[in-house]
């Protein structure tokens, strides 16, 4: 029986799997809307430069308030649905000198923040069923807590002492300095060169932009780039994950603890979206497949393998660039050691998440106004004041 049973489940997951062949052409589409990508951040880069040096002034007052630059980074992101576009922006931002690194920071923190709307959303499918909503929702909440948390120690600290800039700084200036001292010319650069220019050609002549409409017009044109290439990254590699979501059950099942987070990681390295893995643990919540403490882990790991994108962006940068990459990269693992490698302190986000779950399950309205506040009044309130 047991060889039967088991000679089902391989032909069900072998069904599930797609065709080596359109596994290969697929990856073949995400490189090339990878270099799309690069392309995006390469002439939104291009386009802050345009718009001058009143443009920069303009943005370096908005986020000399690391308040107003944390929340306009978590709005921002709560509305795209997507910390990694964010991420890219600001690493074109930095690379173009049109932010400081040090006003980029908080924004980093704020898209970090703003990328866990997703999946709080995805649980009010579950409002109907109280008991299960209590579950989906503290399943989703847990990784808007840990995030708040996370910024409620490390911005104030960061504030304080500039550490994580520094840290960045040193890392970044010593990891571009390898390339650099051996005169390594980026092939990336060289083939991202023409594209761009040709981008830029564009609104300049054909358009007859100029200036602050021009570069307007191409930081339009070059965000709209980053969105749509990232999307079908995402739309591509999560078809993947779905015809292999035997395999990835199987390791979330097996995994445990710092596993868990590796797990998490790579799963969200390889779909290129945090929103996608965090947002795959609500049914099973919802299914009691996975607990609460078993999901905290998975969510560290998706917020530390997001990182990735900001960095892939750095790669037709600058060491700026570079520099803020790593600053997503530092601050999510600082979190991961505080929150989760304390253990007294790994309960205190599982424990509000799962108090949450209650109180907004008991008034399911309450659930709606805390994405509502938390999400979208309360950072428009603040950046209007």
């Amino acid at each position: 029986m047991s060889t039967v049973g088991g000679s089902g489940l391989e032909k069900i997951q072998d069904a599930e799997r797609s065709p080596p062949a359109i596994v290969a052409l697929k990856l073949a589409a995400v490189v090339f809307l990878f270099f799309v990508f690069l392309v995006g951040v390469n002439a939104l880069s291009s386009s802050f430069k345009m718009m001058g040096a009143g443009f920069a002034q303009t943005l370096f007052n908005v986020s000399s308030n690391p308040i107003i630059a944390l929340f306009s980074g978590m709005l921002a992101t709560a509305i795209i649905q997507s910390s990694s576009t964010t991420t890219s922006i600001i690493v074109g931002l930095c690379s173009s000198g049109a932010l400081s690194i040090g006003g980029a920071v908080p924004m980093i923190m704020g898209a970090n923040l703003g990328t866990s709307v997703t999946n709080t959303l995805a649980s009010l499918g579950h409002l109907r069923d109280r008991k299960n909503f209590a579950t989906t929702f503290s399943a989703a909440t847990v990784h808007d807590i840990f995030n708040i948390l996370s910024v409620a120690v490390l911005l104030p600290f960061e504030m304080a002492t500039g550490f994580i800039e520094k840290l960045a700084t040193i890392l970044g200036q010593g990891l571009y300095g390898v390339f650099s001292s051996v005169k390594f010319s980026s092939p990336i650069k060289t083939l991202l060169k023409p594209v761009v220019k040709g981008l830029k050609s564009f609104v300049e002549e054909i358009m007859g932009l100029e200036n602050m409409t021009g570069g307007a017009a191409l930081a339009l044109i070059s965000a709209s780039i980053i969105m749509i290439s990232l999307a079908f990254v995402v739309k591509i590699m999560k078809g993947l994950a779905e015809s292999h979501k035997t395999d990835i059950m199987e390791n979330l099942l097996s995994a445990r603890s710092y596993v868990s987070i590796l797990v998490g990681a790579v799963i969200t390295f390889s779909v290129q979206s945090s929103s996608i893995t965090t947002s795959l643990m609500i049914p099973m919540a919802g299914a009691r497949i996975l607990s609460l403490k078993s999901i905290f882990p998975i969510t560290v790991g998706a917020n530390i393998g997001t990182t990735t994108t900001a960095i892939i962006a750095s790669l037709s940068g600058n060491v700026a660039g570079l520099i803020i990459a790593l600053v997503h990269f530092i601050f999510n693992c600082l979190g991961m050691l505080i929150w989760y490698s304390i253990k007294p302190l790994r309960r205190v986000p599982l424990y509000l998440a799962e108090k949450l779950g209650e109180v907004c399950a008991q008034k399911r309205i309450l659930g709606v106004a805390y994405i509502a506040i938390v999400f979208f009044v309360l950072p428009l309130g603040l950046i209007a004041l």
